[in-house]
């Protein structure tokens, strides 16, 4: 299984992105184990990694508290205040949660980058002999992808934390309580949310794609903090994992192999977010003519799946990576990803 990687060192050295040649290139998404030396970063992602599947199951059912929120504002009567109140608090518990777990990701992606991009091998080996940690890494990556599309289907997280947030700062100002039920509960110190949390909250709810803004800034904070790791092995990295998916999902002989049915859109959301965070993290991006990424045969491989797979897909390409409106940006990767 390793040796297969071998064919994607220095492939194609000096042609131009969109020429690469085909290899059959296998890895191992569903199987891969760690060695001994990497088992304790291993078990310690596998931590975050259950977590991470928590949170993407309650988001799903997160159902917020429009209607009660709506009659506590058209009705000042306490009982539709205090019913409101009583299903807002439990849902900004989720959110505190939600964000709290946002900075687990920020810890872990680096301890993964460290091991995935050092300099003591070459990227194409790191892939070669880590992939278990490669596979965390790929996880990590389509929770990303997931819960941002989850938040972005789901106004009622910054219309349930929005009301919270106004609901206490009008309590912190009535400090007798005359108001009632809302302003002796003690709701604010259960759930511990004080005004810096609050505003980190609110920071962190505000932005289109929350988790892919801590993924990006703190893979931008391991490039800047590693200066023994030249940026090019970690942009290499993310290039060649995409190589890798964009090359799995060409050839159905690969694609069999895998055992799982939704094996195959797992690779096709890795790959999306591997550009994307290249995007982000590379000096001119992934859509420049000097990328190592494959734009036009990564979007070719989107368009060739069924709508419900990649049309979210294919938008997240064209909504949240950051240089494909650059001038750089050569006009038929702009026409392939226009509506």
């Amino acid at each position: 299984m390793g040796n297969l990687l071998r064919l994607l060192a220095r492939d194609d050295a000096g042609n131009s992105c969109c020429s690469h040649q085909k290899y059959d290139v296998f890895l191992d998404f569903e199987n891969a184990e760690p060695s001994e030396q990497e088992r304790h970063l291993y078990e310690d992602v596998a931590t975050v990694l259950r977590g991470s599947h928590a949170v993407i199951s309650e988001l799903q059912q997160y159902k917020g508290a429009a209607k009660e929120i709506r009659e506590a504002i058209s009705d000042p009567a306490d009982d539709c205040q205090r019913k409101a109140w009583e299903i807002v608090t439990p849902l900004v518990q989720k959110l505190k949660h939600f964000y709290l777990f946002s900075n687990d990701i920020e810890m872990i992606v680096p301890r993964i980058l460290a091991e995935l991009c050092g300099p003591e091998m070459t990227p194409t080996a790191h892939l070669e002999y880590q992939q278990a940690l490669v596979k965390q890494f790929a996880e990590i990556l389509e929770f990303t992808l997931k819960f941002d599309e989850l938040k972005m289907t789901t106004p009622a997280i910054q219309n349930d934390f929005s009301y919270y947030r106004r609901i206490i700062m009008r309590t912190r100002i009535e400090q007798n309580g005359s108001s009632g039920t809302v302003a002796n509960n003690g709701t604010e110190e259960t759930l511990c949310i004080d005004h810096q949390l609050g505003n980190k909250m609110s920071l962190f709810y505000a932005n289109s794609t929350p988790m892919l803004k801590i993924l990006s800034e703190a893979t931008s904070k391991f490039v800047t903090e590693h200066k023994e790791i030249p940026l090019a092995n970690t942009t290499e990295t993310l290039s060649t994992m995409a190589k890798v998916c964009q090359r799995m999902l060409e050839n159905p002989e690969l694609i069999a192999r895998f055992r799982r049915e939704e094996t195959h859109l797992f690779i096709l959301r890795v790959m999306v977010a591997l550009i994307i965070l290249y995007d982000h993290v590379h000096p001119t991006g992934a859509f420049a003519r000097a990328s190592t990424i494959d734009v036009k045969g990564c979007v070719k491989v989107l368009k060739d799946q069924p709508a419900s797979s990649s049309e979210n897909l294919l938008n997240a390409l064209r909504y949240t990576t950051k240089h494909l409106n650059d001038d750089s940006t050569p006009k038929h990767i702009r026409t392939l990803l226009a509506l």
